[in-house]
């Protein structure tokens, strides 16, 4: 016969004190630094790619030192490059870290580049090329963000159509 320690309690196996306990507190601000997060625990600049990721769910991370070569990514919502990606893909947003690097093709709705894209380079929505960036190629885009320091180079035009009559932008390289 088991007997109960004085130190605890009875358990309450009944039902509804497991629905009766509080919830934990989630709340957004800022973190250490100062950047904002939402209860997510990610900086509102990247909330709008987690929301992404939310409504389609499938995110593909390759890693630092990772080398993916020769593929052509399908179905896939959001693409992570930390190492080396030579690819053709259709997605719906990518983001390249400072040390990731992608050559190949994409379409894609919303591109956040800080390391290398080389390539064909087709984003419907919104083209951000972060001071570390350095996006090359044939790129077409919607809308378009560069930070200073960040690098655009190769035949750029406006509007993502194929046969767009808008005119080819020359090459814009931002000094450093």
């Amino acid at each position: 016969m088991a007997t109960q320690s004085p130190f605890f309690g009875k358990r309450d196996r009944d039902a509804d004190s497991l629905t009766s306990r509080p919830a934990p507190l989630v709340g957004s601000g800022t973190n250490l630094s100062g950047t904002p997060v939402t209860p997510s625990g990610l900086s509102a600049q990247s909330a709008s790619a987690a929301a992404a990721v939310k409504e389609g769910g499938s995110k593909l991370t390759v890693g630092p030192n990772i080398k993916l070569k020769g593929v052509e990514i399908t179905d896939c919502d959001t693409l992570v490059v930390e190492g080396l990606v030579e690819a053709t893909m259709d997605s719906r947003v990518m983001q390249i870290a400072e040390q990731g690097a992608f050559k190949g093709s994409a379409e894609i709705d919303i591109a956040e580049i800080r390391g290398l894209f080389d390539g064909n380079l087709t984003v419907r929505e919104k083209l951000v090329i972060h001071s570390t960036g350095k996006v090359t190629g044939k790129i077409r885009y919607g809308k378009i963000v560069i930070e200073e320091g960040g690098q655009l180079s190769g035949e750029i035009s406006f509007g993502t159509s194929a046969g767009s009559s808008s005119a080819s932008k020359p090459a814009l390289q931002a000094a450093a």
